[in-house]
This record gives C-alpha cells, structure tokens and sequence, in this order.
C-alpha cells in the first residue's frame, strides 16, 4: 500500500469514528477473566454454562420420561405459538426486502470508503458453504419422499391446500414445491437480517461483534449491562441448541449410513444403529472436531470447508451426469414454478382452520409442527452461527447487495441441490424401480439418502462419500459454533484462547448426546423451536434496531456536516506529499506531478 492511499485510508476510518461511532468509553471483553487459560464475560460465561449443565443432568436424570417431556412441550409451542413464528418469518422477509429497495440499499456496510475484503466470486462461494451443509444432505432426499407420498396411511401430501394424492405426478410437484419453500428465501432472510444488523453495527458502528450490540439505538450504555446479558444469554442458547439439532442429525444419518453401506449394500460389516452406537459418533466426531480446534483456523477448519465444497460439487455433477439429467431439470423448473405460484399461500399457512382434520396417521397442527414451525424454530435458533459467519465475510458491500446476494445466490445452489438429489428420488419412485418410499417408511428418514444413491452406479462409493462429507460438516459446523459461543460469552472479543474454543466443541457434542439419550428427533425438534422462540421476540425487535441505525446513518450521510468533512479531506488530499528523499513530488494518486528541489 502506498503512503498516499495509507493515508486516505486513516482518514476515511477517522471520519467514519467521528461521525457514526457512539461516544462510549467501552471496549470488547474490558469486564472479561482471565484464568486457566480462558477470557470470558463474567456474567455470560457463568450463568450459561450453569443452565447447560443443569439441562444435561436433568436430561439424564429423567431417563425415559425425557422423551414424554419434550413431546408435550414440542406440542405446547406447536399449538399456542405456531402462528407466531408464521408471521415472525414472513415479517423478517418483508423487512430485509425493504432495506435492500429502499434509501437504505446504497449505505456500505463498514463505512464509506470501506472496501471489499474479499471478491465477488469468494464471497458467493463462502455464500454457497453457509448455513445448511448437514441438513441439505439430510433433508434433500427424505423430505420430498415424505411429502410425496406412497398412499400408505404413513405419509401425506402436504400443504393441503394443494389437494394432490399420494404417489402421483401432481404429489411429486407438490412435494417439491414445499421442500423449496423450507429451505428458499425464507430461512435466508431470517440469515440475512441477522448477519446484516451484526455486521452493521460492528463494523459501521465499531460495538462488540454479539447481540447486544444490535440494541444501542434502544438501549445505548444499557447493552453492558443487564439488558445487554439476557440478550447475549438467549442468543447463546439459540445458537447451541439449534448447532446440536443439527449435529444430532448428522449423527443419525452418519450412523444410518455406515450400517446400509456396510451391511445392505457391501455386505461387509452389520453396524448396528441405535441411541449408543450414535452416542459413540458423537465422541469420535467431538474429538476430531477438537482435533481440528487445535490446528487452528487455516491449518484446520479452512481446509476441512474447502473439501467439503469440493466434495459436495463433486456429488452434484456426478449424479447430474448419471442421474436423469433431463428429469432433474425439469423437477427444477416444476418446482420452482409450484413454489413461486403458491408463495403467499405457503408464506401464510399456519394449518389452525381444520387443524385436527386427518390427514394421513397426522393432522395438518401436527404437521406444521413437524415441519414448517420446526424449520423456522431451526432456523431462528441457527441463524446466529451463519449470520455471525456471513457478517465477518461482509464488510465493503452495500446493503442492497448483501441483501440480494444472501437471499437468491445461496437460496437458488439449494433449489438445485434439491432437485437433483430430490428429483433424482423422485424419478426412481416414478419411473424407475422405486423402493425409496417403502424405505423411508419403514426405516425412517435417515435412510432416504442412502436409498436413493444405491439405485444409481457405484453406490457404494458414493454412500461413502455422502457419510464422509456429513462427517466433515459436522467438524466445521461444531469449530465454526463453537467460534460463535466465544464471541458470545467473551464479551464480543474477536480473538479468544483456543482452549475456549475445545471447550465449547466438547460442550456442543455433550449436549448434542444429551438431547439423543433423552429423546431422539423429537428432542432434537424439541429444543430447535424451544429457543427459538425467546429468540424470534429478539430478532422482532431487531427490524426495527436495524432501521434506526440505517436511518441514523442515511441523515449523517445527507448532513451538511458530512459533505464539508468530505470537502475538507478531498482539501487535503490534494495537497502534494513530497516523499522523503526522492526528487520527485507527487500527488495523492501517485502521478509525477513535478520536479521538486532541496
């Protein structure tokens, strides 16, 4: 870097401190403590590790009443408060729409001369890697196969507005329309409010990279202090249950993989499947997670990512090529359509008319809280992890293209994610020699995957391949978590000791465990839309934090203030600056401007 543009520089970051930083004498972690080799918050650190370990120990303690528990509580949430995650979801979307569009779409996230940290083309591809590597490979196959149906009393088509039967043409439209509408635009923006308000007031306002920060318009010095700890709190448990959802499942779907690639398909070895043998991964998997802790951010976690792009591509092209390519294009576009074509009535379904008609061994309440208000719960409680990740990749871009970058680039790689591998299901259900829907219903969802890939040449090896790239999803997602948690409990510092960091990789697969031994998927399910749901009421209030601060930086950006601070800088850039010991004077942009003398 030149003097010159070093120069510029100090400026534009002086003048972004000046005018937009608030007046606080407080600093990231200035309250933290420092012993045995941790930095934490000592508020934050304390009370969530005590409520973790109480959760754990009643989890166990309940033995095999755990199971009845998180069911009547999953059903309590489905029932009194479905509705409002419905609406929560649908206002996140409507608000993140209207910064991108509105005055606010040219304000540039880290100030007015910041610039970009990484390309276009990285950016979209760390986009592509964010947020739903262990679900994608969960869901990709067993949702669509549930939906579609096979006419047994097992499954249902779903939403009930569309009206098809089970195991037709028109369910497997159905059935695509609604997978798309779980994993669209949907969850991105509840991703993309949440990396937007974090990266806004990091960076743009210079606070603490954690919740609370996102509550200085209302709040101001009172984020330090107990407001600002509940805020953190709740945001610490969102963030581990929805990471130990998510685990759980890779878990169960690793577990599921090795026993049918092993044993139905190779016939090699029988791995049993069950609560311990899923247990046992979890041990194995946290210690290489840890493993990789301790190698450190580029030795470690960059290269497991960078495999696992490169191994979820490779799978992608591969069943493209082998699959039916013609008929996973179509899904695409059949889906896409049914999807956009009934986005309001999906966007606002809450299944409270007719809720207890039968539908199927299901009502249409139970359904939704299976899947649609269990997936916005996930979401919600998982959107700390990828909003924190998409807020530090961020910084130089306006908000009109962060806001349409995270919602349509990462949305668009899961709509063909899904019909590939969905469509892919689909077409051997159809045309082919089914046996997938038969599979689902009797072996449950974790095998849909696996079910799917043997129907099409070297199953086996990829069934390896999608148990390894799980595998390597969960690694990142617990390190990456558990960098999020640090943030958390550490009082916003950016840097924390890496045996924080194997502490808390440990913590997320003990509880991830606990949830499995205490009750399965349902626990799992259970404790997504659990935390979610304190957490929704703050991301509500977080519309709203995130538009005072835009609208407070748009009136600064418009101030005479601003522009006579703008004409004072482009005053002094213009003044010569004559570098020492040479003979020629030059101007800010480097050009020989003239000969000088001694």
């Amino acid at each position: 870097m030149s003097e010159s543009d070093e120069t510029t520089g100090q400026m534009s970051d002086g003048l972004q401190v000046e005018l937009f930083h608030p007046e606080s004498d407080r600093e990231p972690g200035d309250t933290n403590i420092r012993r045995l080799g941790f930095d934490v918050h000592p508020i934050v650190f304390p009370i969530s590790l005590v409520i973790i370990v109480a959760f754990v120990a009643a989890t166990i303690a309940l033995g095999d009443q755990a199971s009845t528990v998180y069911t009547d509580v999953f059903n309590f949430i489905n029932g009194t408060f479905g509705w409002f995650y419905i609406l929560a979801v649908n206002l996140f979307i409507v608000t993140i729409l209207y910064f991108a569009v509105s005055k606010y779409g040219n304000i540039r996230i880290g100030g007015v001369e910041a610039e970009k940290e990484f390309s276009d083309f990285s950016w979209m591809a760390m986009l592509f890697s964010a947020g739903m590597g262990i679900g994608l490979m969960f869901f990709s196959v067993a949702e669509p196969m549930w939906h579609f149906g096979s006419g047994a009393s097992e499954f249902m088509v779903v939403p009930p507005t569309f009206g098809a039967e089970g195991g037709t043409a028109g369910a497997a439209s159905a059935a695509m329309a609604q997978t798309f509408f779980h994993w669209g635009f949907h969850p991105w923006a509840i991703y993309g409010l949440v990396g937007l308000g974090l990266a806004f007031f990091s960076f743009n306002r210079g606070l603490p990279l954690t919740f609370r920060s996102i509550f200085w318009p209302l709040l101001g010095e009172r984020i330090y202090g107990w407001p600002g700890h509940v805020i953190d709190l709740v945001t610490v448990f969102a963030t581990l249950f929805g990471l130990s959802t998510s685990l759980g499942l890779g878990v169960a779907q690793i577990n599921t993989g090795l026993s049918y690639v092993g044993g139905d398909i190779l016939g090699l070895v029988n791995v049993p499947t069950g609560t311990v043998p899923q247990v046992i991964l979890i041990a194995v998997i946290t210690g290489i997670a840890t493993a990789s802790v301790a190698a450190g951010l580029e030795g470690g976690v960059k290269r497991l990512s960078t495999f696992n792009l490169y191994l979820m591509f490779t799978m992608l092209a591969f069943l493209l090529v082998v699959g039916p390519t013609v008929y996973i294009f179509g899904t695409f576009a059949d889906g896409l359509g049914a999807y956009l074509g009934n986005f309001l009535s999906l966007s606002f379904f809450t299944g409270t008319i007719g809720g207890s008609a039968a539908l199927g061994g299901y009502t249409v309440k139970s359904w939704m809280g299976s899947w649609t208000v269990f997936y916005w719960g996930w979401w919600i409680a998982w959107s700390p992890f990828v909003g924190m990740f998409i807020a530090r990749i961020s910084k130089g871009r306006t908000v009109r293209e962060f806001v349409l970058g995270v919602l349509f680039l990462p949305a668009m790689f899961s709509f063909l994610w899904l019909a590939t591998f969905g469509g892919s299901a689909l077409w051997v259900q159809l045309v082919g020699s089914g046996g997938i829907a038969s599979a689902v219903a009797n072996q449950g969802q974790t095998v849909a995957m696996f079910a799917m890939l043997s129907k099409f040449p070297l199953g086996a090896v990829t069934g390896l391949l999608a148990t390894l790239l799980v595998v390597t999803f969960f690694v990142t997602s617990s390190d990456s978590g558990s960098l999020v948690v640090d943030h958390l409990t550490s009082g916003g510092k950016h840097d924390v000791p890496k045996v924080q960091r194997v502490f808390w990789a440990i913590t997320e697969g003990a509880v991830a465990a606990s949830l499995l031994v205490g009750g399965g998927l349902g626990a799992l399910q259970t404790a997504a839309i659990t935390t979610g749901l304190p957490f929704a009421v703050i991301l509500c209030l977080m519309c709203y934090t995130v538009y005072l601060g835009l609208d407070n930086e748009y009136e600064i950006l418009e101030s005479e203030q601003f522009q006579e601070r703008i004409q004072d800088m482009t005053a002094e850039e213009d003044v010569d600056v004559t570098k020492t010991g040479s003979d020629v004077v030059t101007d800010v942009t480097g050009n020989p401007d003239a000969e000088g003398s001694d």
